[in-house]
């Protein structure tokens, strides 16, 4: 490639190109995003290794880019099979990278066409947001194939940026992610910090290497959120992994962070699977017996609040995407959100709409907290709730989530300055969106219940008024959904 200035889109078809044919042959999006994030890693290497770099790299010459680009058929099927256990074996974000590492692409000819389709571009000389760019659609893509069920370590980029444009994230603090699936949340984070701050030398530094921490079980997730994280130039190629395997509901965290940003995984219930005496696999329920919980459960996501909570320093923030069951859920729910209220500072929840995750059935909100030191007194003293669910209408294809949709509400969030908020709602405009509601107000409630509207719903009312057939359908949809999730609950708690 002759200069910087070549075309983003032609790259990305040129990519995309062999989806299709590998499909065919049974390699899903899944697959074929993780043998390419294998490749690129390799290619990337090997030229961080020539001029004008120069750098030395712990790769074994026997197993470098090199090596793979000089074989073909039988010989580079076997050679690659090698080579990926290999690297498993290596330090660093190399071995990170290469963890648990299979060749997905059976046919030989298909994996030197791709090897060829990386080996004619130069990727160091694209900037991180075209690099980035290429891959972020490859893993939106494949958040949108149902059969991979990738959607749920993939939240809507816009709602992201509207989370991180509400907690306005600064330089030189520590960003945690505790479920953090390919990485958007730190993505959000990282663009954000260098759009609104002219950075210093070692303000650039510690964003690159200090800044961010997380933790993804899912193997394949956490390969994906390593490349992701270094595409667009977070992390180095040999420093360590700062995305850890460990499940974090086990132990409490090793360090406080500034701010904490997640969206933990959908599924109430926590489980492990294991075989039993008869050689069939079963899952056994997964209970944390944490003694900094203040509720002993196997609701994974009532875990998730109180670990986050755990983790977050006395003056740090948290945004986290909950599912409704966290707001209206008695026994350890009731506890786990009275606790909330009188030891953070609990001052937003945003209510939001169906249809914008990829994953179906979810009905979620946004929950905004700050950290707080101990004290005798309740920390929350009102709760402000932005309702962008009643009446609003979002489908993946036709009518998907943007950030303007949002910007009503983080100008209500007010960020610049929380203490000037102003309601909308009144009892002469009941229509408004955005309430307050006093820490007696809900703490009289049934279960100290969080689940709170006020909206009247125009599709009960007004049959004039009906959205189009296919959000209707999609509506349908997502409530059985939500509905079979939670005959799925009582199905597991009988067994």
């Amino acid at each position: 490639m002759s200069s910087t200035s070549f075309n983003t889109s032609s790259i990305v078809s040129k990519v995309w190109s062999f989806c299709n044919p590998l499909r065919d042959v049974g390699v899903g999006y899944g697959d074929y995003l993780e043998q390419l994030t294998y490749l690129l890693f390799l290619k990337m290497a090997d030229e961080y290794s020539k001029p004008p770099h120069n750098r030395k790299l712990h790769i074994p010459a026997a197993y470098n880019w090199e090596s793979l680009t000089n074989k073909k058929g039988a010989e580079l099927e076997l050679h690659y099979a090698t080579l990926l256990r290999e690297l498993s074996t290596a330090k660093g974000i190399l071995g990170q990278i290469f963890t648990k590492s299979q060749n997905k692409i059976q046919d030989p000819a298909m994996l030197a066409k791709i090897i060829d389709m990386i080996d004619s571009e130069q990727w160091l000389v694209m900037g991180a947001d075209v690099k980035g760019d290429i891959y972020e659609r490859l893993l939106e893509q494949n958040a949108q194939d149902v059969k991979s069920g990738a959607g749920q370590y993939f939240t809507p980029r816009p709602l992201i940026r509207a989370m991180v444009e509400c907690v306005q994230p600064q330089p030189m603090r520590t960003i945690a992610d505790p479920a953090c699936g390919t990485g958007g949340f730190f993505l959000a984070a990282y663009d954000y910090l260098v759009e609104h701050n002219k950075l210093d030398k070692a303000q650039n530094e510690f964003l690159k290497l200090n800044t961010f921490f997380g933790n993804e079980i899912v193997a394949s997730t956490r390969r994906m959120a390593l490349m992701n994280l270094f595409l667009h130039n977070i992390g180095d190629i040999e420093s360590d992994n700062f995305i850890s395997p460990a499940d974090a509901l086990i132990a409490a965290s090793p360090a406080t962070y500034d701010y904490v940003l997640a969206n933990p995984p959908f599924g109430k219930k926590s489980s492990q699977t294991f075989t039993n005496e008869e050689g069939e696999q079963e899952k056994d329920e997964l209970t944390y017996n944490r003694q900094d919980f203040w509720a002993t459960t196997s609701n994974k996501q009532l875990n998730f609040v109180q670990h986050i909570c755990s983790m977050l320093k006395t003056t740090g923030q948290a945004a986290v995407v909950l599912p409704d069951n966290v707001l209206f859920e008695g026994g350890a729910g009731e506890t786990v959100r009275k606790k909330l209220l009188e030891t953070t500072d609990l001052h937003t929840i945003l209510r939001l709409p169906t249809g914008i995750f990829y994953a179906q059935g979810v009905k979620a909100n946004v929950l905004f907290f700050d950290g707080k030191p101990a004290s005798k007194k309740p920390w929350t003293k009102e709760v402000w709730i932005y309702d962008y669910r009643t009446n609003v209408h979002h489908t993946l294809k036709k009518n998907p989530l943007k950030l303007e949709d949002l910007r009503d509400f983080i100008n209500c969030y007010n960020p610049a300055n929380r203490n000037k908020r102003k309601e909308i709602w009144s009892e002469s405009n009941p229509e408004g969106r955005w309430r307050k509601y006093s820490y007696e107000e809900i703490t009289t409630r049934d279960k100290t219940s969080l689940d709170i509207t006020w909206l009247k719903d125009n599709s009960l009312a007004d049959l004039d008024n009906l959205p189009d057939p296919d959000v209707i359908a999609a509506e349908i949809i997502e409530n059985l959904e939500a509905g079979l999730e939670s005959f799925r609950a009582v199905m597991e708690g009988l067994k």
